[in-house]
């Protein structure tokens, strides 16, 4: 008898069906059954049904007699069922990486739940995974299994059978089985949540759920079939008075999906709006229960369901549209007046004198506090007090920004007051075009990394990676800068030839390393604390670049499977780059934590005991840690082809090199990613790229340029890096590698060289 049954209808999926039957079977969890039934679809699915019993003996196919739908097809498969738990598929969903495995331990870990609820991505038409709008209502606070008077809430959840389990006892002592229709789910789901006696949770994505794939025609009877279904869950409650409690909810469930039903125009057909909403009306008299009043902020979709509003809802409809028509064009006129109003707000302010005690800053394009600009802001506020700072960043980064730090946005008549009256102007990226640079005025450009891949007029020779890019403009911005950051020879040489100006390099350092030797470990163990990292642990940190040449950015690595061939000391903090679109890996999986939102990439670093990364400028920076760095190197010709690089990484690398999945997990396991070759690697890739980073570049830099200080220590003449792991050593190898993972030591067995260097 198997843990798991998992139940497949087939109807009409052949382009589908195969991935779906395989995410099953490549499951890491194997004690399942899968029983795909072929619900006489005309296409090929049932012969794909049989070439996959054929293959494994753990699938089980059933062909129909006739076609009878989605909820027939699962009874059927349902009373074919042997495991302990089921669970149902659509032919065009998939189970996500080790989901059996998790469900397992939950059930394993909560007694053995009547039902377990977890979570899952929808999945659109171009491929995009959105999380669904109710997972916060699947965290696991509280205890486990509980009744669902605990969690009424759950009630709320999509009322669909493939987002939970079921224990197979459960289902067949109360008789629960699916009926024909479109909306079968509302009739099952919700009198086996009443119905459980103990229920429980599990937030990790387990199921990726295919939405409607093509535009269909609306249809009708389909949509009508939802008054049916909720007919039978309220005759359900009608025949068991201990759950009568649950029928305002109900109501309230069913009045909110006819009115997602009725509101929405496309779901209906012209001409069949009126009678659904008659339909509605008379549901709506028949099934409110007395006593239980409706929110406030229900009372207009129930008032119009509830009265047949159809003429009243249409107008409304009408004027509202005629209103948004109408204000299209006085909406278009307000946004040419504002912009003008701000153009002539601008040229004022910069008639007006300059403000010598006053400072700007901002980082990629209004982002929040951070990067080079944030750690010289707080250089600023330390060495220069008398210069009073401001941030222009959106509205949702300022809670980043420090209490001490004005906030501004950008476009605002403020913003544009500080630009023009500021005498400091600090950015990481490009200056607003608009910006006219006023006699006196200083613009500080820090850039955001050391340049691997090809930048400014490099770029020329690369349309994919330069996009829109405008030369003329952009030598333009350049004309502007007085200072520019260097953190090291090769970027003082690149910049300067790919954004020729007349500034000065201020090779010091970059500002936002300065944290990396200034941190304890205290704070290692306070950021790992607020990560989640559990003590032991293994943190690598995971930080892919843009890849220009792709369309859209998912990643080649998988790194839930990483960490799970890798075993439970392993954990990842996944980082997407900021242009990625999307999170690195689903939400709250365990030993994957996704900090692509996280505030501060530098407190990642600190906190991570290792980084994996591709061709991210993230590794110089990295390297003043003195803690290993493995490079991911999959796609290295296309990069090249596309993008292109100042110099081949495997002359120069700072450590392991992995060119696959398989190898990055075999330098992992076998302990190569800190052995002593690349502990040589990385202290030659040091030596060359970290040479004025001793934690007071943001000094260095506001004293030459706010308080004119010459003769600063730079090049050469700056002390070399001191690792953190030295600065709080632990009494020996064997210790460090017990207490903590933090220090770079090198087993002694595991000396083998990773990579071969030129």
């Amino acid at each position: 008898m198997p843990r798991f049954s998992v139940i497949v209808p087939a109807y009409q999926v052949q382009a589908y069906l195969p991935a779906c039957l395989e995410s099953v079977l490549s499951q890491s969890y194997e004690d399942l059954e899968l029983i795909a039934v072929d619900d006489r679809s005309p296409d090929l699915c049932g012969e794909i049904v049989d070439e996959f019993a054929a293959r494994d003996p753990r699938v089980r196919a059933l062909h129909l007699a006739r076609r009878s739908g989605l909820g027939p097809a699962r009874n059927a498969g349902t009373a074919e069922a042997t495991g302990d738990y089921l669970l149902f598929l659509d032919g065009d969903d998939t189970l996500t990486p080790h989901a059996l495995r998790a469900i397992a331990d939950r059930l394993k870990e909560t007694g053995e739940p009547d039902v377990l609820v977890h979570g899952y991505l929808l999945v659109d038409r171009s491929g995009e995974r959105v999380r669904d709008a109710f997972a916060d209502r699947l965290t696991e606070q509280g205890p486990a299994p509980f009744p669902l008077e605990d969690r009424p809430g759950l009630l709320g959840v999509p009322a669909v059978a493939w987002n939970k389990s079921y224990r197979r006892e459960f289902v067949e002592r109360g008789d629960f089985a699916f009926p024909p229709g479109r909306h079968a789910d509302v009739a099952w789901s919700h009198p086996v949540l009443m119905a459980a006696e103990s229920i429980a949770t599990l937030e990790q994505v387990c199921v990726h759920h295919r939405q409607r794939r093509r535009a269909e025609p609306a249809d009708p009877a389909g949509h009508l079939d939802l008054f049916e279904q909720y007919d039978r869950v309220f005759a359900y409650v009608g025949r068991r008075p201990e759950l009568a409690r649950w029928r305002p909810v109900l109501f309230r469930r069913m009045a909110d999906d006819l009115w997602a039903v009725f509101a929405e125009r496309n779901r209906l057909p012209r001409g069949t709006r009126a009678e659904f909403l008659r339909r509605a009306r008379a549901h709506h008299r028949a099934h409110r229960t007395p006593g239980h009043p409706v929110p406030a902020r229900l009372w207009p979709r129930h008032t119009v369901i509830r009265l047949g509003l159809y003429r009243t809802h249409r107008l409304t409809e009408l004027a509202r549209s005629l209103g948004r028509r109408t204000a299209r064009p006085f909406a278009r006129l307000a946004v040419s007046l504002h912009a003008a109003a701000l153009r002539l707000h601008y040229r004022v302010q910069r008639c007006l004198p300059l403000r010598e005690d006053r400072a700007v800053f901002a980082a990629y394009g209004g982002r929040g506090h951070g990067c080079n600009p944030g750690a010289l802001e707080e250089a600023f506020r330390a060495f220069a007090p008398h210069i009073r700072t401001a941030w222009v960043a959106h509205p949702e980064h300022h809670h980043t920004i420090p209490t001490a730090t004005r906030r501004l946005r950008p476009g605002t008549a403020a913003h544009w007051t500080a630009l023009a009256r500021s005498k400091y102007l600090v950015d990481n990226t490009d200056f607003d075009p608009r910006l006219v640079k006023r006699p006196g005025q200083v613009l500080l450009q820090t850039q955001h990394g050391t340049p691997l891949k090809h930048m400014g007029l490099d770029l020329r020779e690369r349309p994919a990676a330069a996009g829109d890019l405008d030369v003329e403009a952009m030598l333009r911005g350049v004309d502007q800068w007085d200072y520019l950051l260097s953190p090291n020879r090769h970027t003082t040489l690149t910049w300067e030839r790919v954004y020729p100006g007349g500034y000065t390099t201020l090779p010091y350092g970059y500002p936002r390393n300065d944290v990396f030797q200034r941190a304890t470990s205290e704070d290692v163990r306070r950021l790992r604390e607020s990560l989640g990292i559990p003590d032991g642990s293994v943190a690598i940190l995971y930080a892919p670049t843009h890849r220009d040449y792709r369309r859209t950015q998912r990643t080649t690595l998988d790194v839930e499977r990483l960490v799970h061939r890798l075993g439970p000391r392993f954990v990842v903090l996944a980082r997407a780059h900021h242009r990625h679109g999307g999170p690195l890996a689903s939400p709250a999986t365990g030993r994957v934590v996704d900090v692509s939102d996280h505030p501060s990439v530098e407190s990642l670093c600190v906190a991570s005991d290792a980084l994996v990364t591709d061709y991210s400028s993230l590794m110089f920076d990295y390297a003043n840690l003195d803690r290993p760095i493995v490079i991911h190197a999959e796609d290295r010709e296309a990069y090249e082809a596309s993008r292109g690089t100042y110099f081949d990484l495997r002359s120069c690398a700072p450590g392991a090199i992995a060119r696959s999945e398989d190898e990055l997990t075999d330098i992992f396991a076998t302990g190569h990613w800190r052995g002593s070759r690349s502990t040589q690697l990385r202290s030659a890739f040091r030596e060359r790229f970290c040479p004025y980073d001793d934690g007071r570049a943001a000094e260095r830099v506001v004293r030459h340029v706010v308080l004119g200080e010459t003769g600063l220590p730079g090049g050469t003449g700056l002390p070399a890096v001191v690792p953190l792991a030295e600065r709080h050593p632990v009494p020996s190898a064997a210790a460090a590698l017990d207490r903590h993972p933090l220090a770079t030591v090198p087993r002694p067995a595991k000396d083998t060289p990773v990579i071969e260097t030129r």
